[in-house]
């Protein structure tokens, strides 16, 4: 009986460990910020504040045919690989699970982690998206209908392109303008399209942020990034040889 309640035990740990390893990421969503909490809802359409959406939106559908617009539609992404491609360039070294595995690894889980903070308010509030209130196409009808029912407030695709800008200029500071510039583009790209207002992209870069800081009290995350740093410091002398 000793014996069986030995290997049951053994076999609780191992499970646990197994679990622990393979976890998705870094937090919770409970254990995320409380954007309802700490953020303004929604502009009213009665509001000064929405008619500044309204005008962003249309400034939005005047680049839609331009090379902008086509800019706006390459960031449509939202897989770790596909944006680790984007942002490559301005990184200034391929990412990959090949080629920077650390950094990659880091990015695979942060990036999840923090989008997990778009849900409670997406829910909370259920804000229509700006092609659904205007009963118009976007410049990409390819996910209108995907879409057409969720939540706009906030963008989770602002989330994870500014979450990808700050955690890639934390493991490379000298490329930081040039990574937080796309990652502000990212976001002004779902305007653009007609996904979001300006507004959900204003309030995804100040939740983003706020999530930024709550991983680094996860000493995972810490030990993560300080491999992602070390690998690509590694990496650089390399290149420069």
């Amino acid at each position: 009986m000793k014996r069986f309640f030995i290997t049951i035990f053994a076999v609780v740990l191992t499970t646990a460990n197994i679990c622990a390893q393979f976890k998705s990421t870094y937090f919770t969503a409970e254990e995320m910020p409380n954007a309802v909490a700490f953020l303004p809802a929604p502009p009213d359409t009665a509001s000064t504040q929405f008619v500044y959406d309204l005008t962003q939106y249309m400034w939005g559908k005047t680049l839609r045919n331009t090379e902008r617009g086509q800019e706006a539609i390459d960031h449509v992404v939202t897989s770790v690989p596909k944006m680790a491609v984007c942002f490559s360039k301005p990184f200034g070294m391929t990412i990959s699970r090949e080629a920077t595995p650390a950094i990659y690894k880091m990015l695979l889980k942060a990036i999840p982690t923090i989008r997990l903070s778009a849900n409670l308010p997406k829910e909370t509030y259920m804000r229509k998206r700006p092609f659904v209130r205007m009963n118009e196409s976007t410049a990409y009808p390819q996910e209108e209908e995907e879409l057409r029912n969720t939540g706009s407030y906030p963008s989770g695709h602002t989330i994870r392109g500014w979450s990808m800008a700050l955690l890639l200029s934390e493991v490379n500071p000298a490329a930081q303008d040039a990574l937080m510039k796309l990652g502000y583009e990212w976001g002004q790209s779902r305007v653009i399209l007609g996904y979001h207002w300006q507004s959900d992209v204003n309030a995804s870069i100040a939740l983003a942020s706020a999530c930024f800081a709550r991983l680094h009290t996860s000493k995972e995350f810490l030990d993560d990034m300080e491999n992602a740093r070390e690998e690509y410091a590694r990496l650089s002398k390399t290149q420069a040889h």
